[in-house]
């Protein structure tokens, strides 16, 4: 519990929270790149004397769709911190009327659309 009786605490945790957002889209955007490497390798494949990349192909989908993964259960694992750092802290350290469920409504957005992606790209 904190004992600093100062909304800044509330801050901090808003923008800790903020960042791991940051860094969840970071892996995803990551993730679909890997995984459209594919893409790339595979019309590589089609020039003239150029290896069977059938291999790397697989390869390239699996590491990207885990980093998309990384990235959503990042950003669930973020609400769960931020949660437990909102309960630590005192109707005092929270400005009136401050609507603190925003950061965690959208990080539950991009964990949702990051399982949207996997989806899509799993099935297409």
């Amino acid at each position: 519990m904190s004992d600093l009786n100062d909304p800044r605490v509330l801050f901090a945790a808003e923008r800790t929270l903020l960042a791991w957002n940051r860094t969840s889209l970071s892996l995803m955007a990551f993730g679909f790149v890997i995984e459209r490497f594919g893409l790339f390798l595979r019309y590589v494949a089609h020039l003239p004397g150029a290896p069977p990349t059938v291999t790397l192909q697989r390869v390239s989908f699996w590491i990207g769709i885990a980093f998309i993964a990384l990235g959503a259960w990042v950003a669930l694992a973020a609400i769960a911190q931020y949660r437990v750092a909102l309960a630590s802290l005192r109707p005092v350290e929270i400005p009136p009327g401050y609507r603190t469920s925003v950061g965690i409504w959208l990080n539950a957005l991009v964990a949702a659309l990051g399982v949207a992606l996997m989806l899509y790209l799993t099935f297409s």
